[in-house]
């Protein structure tokens, strides 16, 4: 075969040579990675996917399997000397490294973004064919190489568990909701400063669609320099539904005023990852904004729990309010900030591996009290993740844990709702009306606690970990601890609390529940 395509008349020259050259290294898949990251959702889970598998591909193919069969290049007589390569070849032939990669790339973006399979999986394949073209690799070299990289695109799934894009379950929505075809009677709050694009000064851009679309809808915009609280408190005191159109930040200050006056809410997603328009099953940007114009047109909405929290501060003072996907205690904040900094470069996955590492390097942990309510016999909780702890919740059927167990914690992550997948990577929810809250914590009393948690998100063994723990509960109460030493210099206790990953400053003290009343939200049938 080898033979045949060497003889064979010019293809593809001289494009061929060129596309096995930009392959070199992989910078060909960092490339469609890059194009593939300026979108969102799938494509943008899928390009970081993509590259996570081509490393390991790489790593494997031109590491322990070319040293294990040492095969030697084909002689290069037969080929066109325009074809050939402009630099020899001092490394093994089997199994070819340009396929590996092509096959775990391509693989990988398939698993996430089907749409995107078939553009991705054609160039993969050229640049397969291209390392018999031009002379370097039999046949048997290139297929080789494209299993073996395949099979590395399936082992991602191990650390990075494919999520599901289907649409979160809510309960129906009362029969007062009404249609607004053109918009009467709604009024949109529009967030300029959320989005990438704010990073920049650029403006959202969302108002005038808007206004396009829903003649009849009052749009607020507001800017850098507006008070967006003071902008939402005049919307929900005038609309029959208040629309907001921002990020997750945006949206949970939204749903808040949503809650106090009765109001359903209509979100235009406009930030930079609008986790809880994702679950909702809208879209981004322009496809989002379509999306909640036709469920307003269509009057089809569903209610939605919301999660409440109720703290004290250090000073004394009390606080409360609500979050729509997570609320979080000790280093969980500073990780999702130091991973939405590194994710658009680095892929949502190795974003969070390296910005786990340095929260655990830097963030001390805090000493903390914790009672779980478990759910009664009969609900829904998720299979308990790392080792069961009887004290911080008691067997199926109790209502309560009896006592506060004192901990030492590096985090401790709250759901609004049982996140998917199990590990430490919570990406999606399944339902948004069970009304149960998921509570996962990283122990910081385990030896060497923190090296012993990278390895096991890196190599997908969480489960097995003591350092990690996850249950369901329906209430959930914290309570800071001083240390030993904070004892005896007198300090107040407090610990670090973020809500839809903001920091809200630091608490001693902090209830979390379901809230009693549900937020509907508009969405499409």
């Amino acid at each position: 075969m080898f033979d045949a395509v060497a003889r064979a008349r010019p293809i593809a020259d001289p494009l061929l040579p060129r596309l096995t050259h930009a392959a070199d290294h992989g910078l060909l898949w960092w490339g469609v990675a890059g194009l593939l990251g300026v979108t969102r959702g799938r494509r943008r889970r899928a390009a970081g996917r993509g590259l996570l598998a081509l490393g390991l591909a790489s790593a494997v193919t031109n590491g322990p399997a070319k040293a294990i069969f040492r095969r030697g290049r084909p002689a290069t007589h037969a080929v066109p000397l325009v074809r050939r390569p402009r630099r020899d070849h001092s490394t093994f032939s089997f199994p070819s490294g340009h396929s590996a990669s092509a096959a775990a790339f391509a693989t990988a973006v398939a698993l996430d973004a089907p749409g995107a399979a078939v553009p991705v999986g054609a160039l993969a394949s050229l640049v397969a064919f291209s390392r018999v073209y031009v002379g370097v690799h039999y046949p048997s070299d290139v297929v080789a190489g494209a299993a073996l990289g395949a099979a590395c695109a399936f082992a991602t799934t191990k650390v990075l568990p494919r999520r599901s894009w289907a649409p979160a379950r809510g309960r129906p929505a009362p029969a007062e909701v009404s249609s607004l075809p053109e918009g009467d009677g709604l009024v949109v709050v529009v967030n300029e400063s959320s989005g990438a694009g704010a990073r920049f000064g650029q403006p959202s851009g969302v108002a005038a669609p808007i206004r396009s679309l829903l003649p009849l809808a009052k749009v607020i915009e507001v800017g850098p320099g507006d008070d967006l609280e003071a902008a939402l408190d005049d919307a929900a005191a005038s609309a029959r539904v208040l629309g907001v159109a921002g990020g997750d930040g945006t949206v949970n200050a939204a749903a808040e005023r949503a809650l106090a006056h009765g109001l359903p809410l209509a979100i235009f997603p406009t930030g930079t990852l609008n986790h809880f328009a994702a679950d909702l099953g809208l879209g981004a940007g322009i496809v989002g904004i379509a999306d909640t114009v036709r469920a307003l047109r269509e009057g089809s909405a569903v209610a939605v729990d919301v999660g409440r929290f109720d703290g004290t501060r250090p000073e004394g003072t009390s606080f409360d309010g609500v979050f729509l996907n997570t609320a979080s205690v000790g280093g969980y904040a500073h990780l999702v900030a130091v991973r939405e900094r590194l994710e658009k470069r680095l892929g949502k996955w190795p974003a969070m591996v390296v910005a786990l590492s340095w929260v655990l390097r830097n963030e001390p942990p805090i000493d903390v009290t914790i009672i779980a309510d478990e759910p009664l016999v009969g609900t829904r909780p998720p299979t308990p993740v790392g080792p069961t702890r009887p004290r911080l919740a008691r067997p199926a059927g109790a209502r309560r844990a009896a006592s506060g167990e004192r901990r030492r914690l590096w985090l401790a992550f709250v759901g609004n709702g049982i996140y998917h997948p199990p590990g430490f990577a919570p990406t999606y929810r399944e339902r948004l009306d069970e009304r149960m809250l998921d509570l996962r914590l990283v122990d910081g009393t385990v030896p060497l606690a923190r090296t012993r948690l990278v390895a096991a998100v890196l190599t997908g063994r969480l489960r097995r970990t003591p350092v990690y723990e996850q249950r369901a509960a329906t209430r959930i109460e914290i309570t800071a601890v001083a240390a030993a030493r904070g004892r005896a210099r007198g300090r107040v206790p407090s610990m670090p609390f973020a809500r839809d990953g903001e920091v809200t400053g630091r608490a001693r003290r902090l209830m979390i529940t379901p809230n009693g009343a549900r937020l509907v939200v508009f969405r499409p049938r």
